[in-house]
């Protein structure tokens, strides 16, 4: 079977818990509830370890990463371009004006309109246009020239990984804008041979993806 690109998302962190926008580099750490969400991770991952495992830039996800490297054994490669969107002048609000806000842009470029922009921050084309090349190497690197070698695994962050993910697999995108992934849970896209990706998993859920709401996480991050 090919390989496939497992994006994850990062264990529970002190702005998850105070309901507080964290995007800015570096971030907030994990809680002692993220650190063992992690080590669970990183065993579940070892089981059958991964050819590659990148991260994003954010603490988080490295910390996240960090277990999955111990218990796997391979080597973490961290690499820029995989960071949770961009709240701009929302950054570190905890308010409900300020998630309102981001909510409403995230469905927005989900539901056709990329070209809107978070206050000071970014629109769903800036998002893509960073994150996707990043998919697209390691798709080059380590899918394309050795399929069936192992999978890719990449800790990031929700908001970008449904973006992302969305856009890739052709994901309904009111299935995307109102699902989200609890923390250490996970999107897994299959490379096709026409250079497309299907998506097999979404959180909990397996295709078909249909618009409706899955009960779950409620962080506007995820």
């Amino acid at each position: 079977m090919t390989g496939r690109l497992i994006l994850v998302r990062h264990g529970q962190t002190e702005a998850n818990v105070a309901k507080r926008l964290d995007t800015a580099l570096p971030g907030a750490k994990l809680t002692p509830e993220g650190l063992a969400q992690a080590e669970v991770l990183g065993k579940g991952l070892a089981v059958a370890p991964p050819l590659a495992l990148v991260s994003s830039l954010a603490l988080r996800a490295r910390q996240t990463a960090g277990f999955v490297e111990q218990a796997s054994g391979v080597s973490l490669d961290v690499r820029d371009g995989l960071h949770e969107v961009q709240a701009g002048d929302l950054e570190d609000r905890t308010d409900e004006d300020a998630h309102r806000l981001f909510v409403e842009t995230f469905h927005h470029w989900h539901t056709g309109n990329l070209g809107a922009r978070i206050p000071g921050g970014e629109t769903g084309y800036d998002v893509l246009e960073r994150y996707v090349p990043v998919v697209n190497s390691l798709r080059d690197e380590f899918l394309e020239g050795s399929p069936g070698a192992g999978d890719i695994v990449v800790v990031s962050h929700g908001a970008a990984i449904r973006l992302v993910a969305a856009q890739l697999a052709g994901i309904p995108g009111l299935f995307a804008a109102n699902n989200h992934l609890a923390n250490t849970e996970s999107v897994e896209l299959l490379p096709r041979a026409d250079g497309g990706w299907e998506c097999l998993r979404w959180g909990t859920v397996n295709p078909p993806f249909e618009h409706r709401l899955i009960p779950g996480a409620d962080d506007v991050m995820g």
